[in-house]
């Protein structure tokens, strides 16, 4: 995208105003994704919401084992490790029938293997790590976890964190109306729900694809990604108001793209420094916190692109000479 400049106080301006058409493009072009995303996970019918819901929302068990391996772990079939589990002899009918809706993951090259299921007893599941020894054993000492939420806490907290979304959306909405106005309000909540529908759609795909399920931690990168963007776009908000101050004659177009141009070196400089350290933990920190550094990774590039583009964007809307 090529934006033509107007020299401001010595300084070459980026005109966003002129060039708005082409934002709004761009960001509903990836809303149009994120929600053709929303709709193919609905209808799998092997997840049957927006995003697939991890263990934290649906309830169940989870055996992660970590393999004890010299060098490179072998490779493993799922559907080896199905037949295993499905030949343990549980003493209820009922503990048989979970078992044909596990899945299997591998992590980190075959060194790790997760199994989510339904919920099991502690003794249920012993059985299923016992069995899993002679297929994609020997394993490291201490290296298993099993982890049981049950479906009545996991609705609790899916529940909480739509609430937690819902307050921090009100806060935002409230605090940009006492120090701006309701204008500002309302554009900076059009841009938070912007940001957190791609970075929803972007992991609605990833959950269609490569099976990424979201738990609690995603909901708090959606909530850092709010805070986050927030934070730029009040930044944005000063320096449009201190422009508009300096410069009563000057029309408001040209304010915006004045303070657009006056933070955008900053907006860029944060982004670049916050993603470096989400760049650490996406390739060194494991995989507990792989994917809620990728939502925060995108969530930091969205929102900037929010803050700096889209936000501006929408001020000059009702500035139309």
């Amino acid at each position: 995208m090529t934006f033509t400049s107007k020299t401001f106080n010595g300084k070459k301006n980026i005109n966003l105003s002129k060039h708005r058409n082409k934002v709004w493009i761009l960001s509903s072009f990836a809303i149009i994704l994120s929600l053709a995303g929303f709709i193919t996970s609905w209808l799998n019918p092997t997840v049957r919401f927006p995003l697939r819901p991890g263990l934290d929302f649906t309830g169940g068990t989870q055996i992660k084992l970590e393999r004890k391996c010299l060098n490179k772990c072998t490779s493993l079939s799922s559907l080896e490790l199905n037949e295993v589990l499905n030949e343990i002899n549980f003493s209820k009918k009922e503990t048989k029938q979970k078992i044909y809706s596990s899945r299997i993951q591998f992590l980190d090259g075959y060194k790790s293997v997760l199994i989510r299921m339904p919920t099991l007893s502690a003794l249920e599941s012993k059985k299923v790590v016992e069995s899993m020894i002679d297929v994609a054993g020997p394993f490291e000492e201490g290296g298993q976890s099993i982890e049981t939420i049950g479906p009545t806490l996991g609705v609790k907290l899916l529940k909480t964190t739509l609430t937690s979304l819902l307050v921090a959306f009100s806060c935002v909405a409230i605090y940009i109306s006492v120090r701006f106005d309701r204008k500002f309000s309302l554009y900076a909540i059009l841009a938070l729900i912007h940001d957190v529908l791609i970075v929803c759609g972007v992991f609605s795909w990833l959950g269609i694809l490569l099976d990424v399920e979201v738990n609690s931690l995603f909901a708090v990168a959606l909530l850092t990604i709010a805070g986050y963007s927030v934070n730029d776009t009040v930044v944005v908000y000063d320096r449009i108001r201190e422009i508009n101050n300096q410069n009563l004659k000057l029309p408001y177009k040209q304010k915006i793209d004045s303070a657009v141009t006056a933070t955008l070196t900053r907006t860029l400089y944060t982004s670049g420094t916050t993603l470096l350290p989400l760049l650490a933990l996406i390739f060194f920190g494991g995989t507990s916190l792989y994917w809620f550094s990728i939502a925060l990774a995108i969530g930091v590039v969205i929102g900037s692109w929010s803050s700096i583009a889209l936000v501006p964007s929408f001020l000059s809307l009702s500035t139309d000479d």
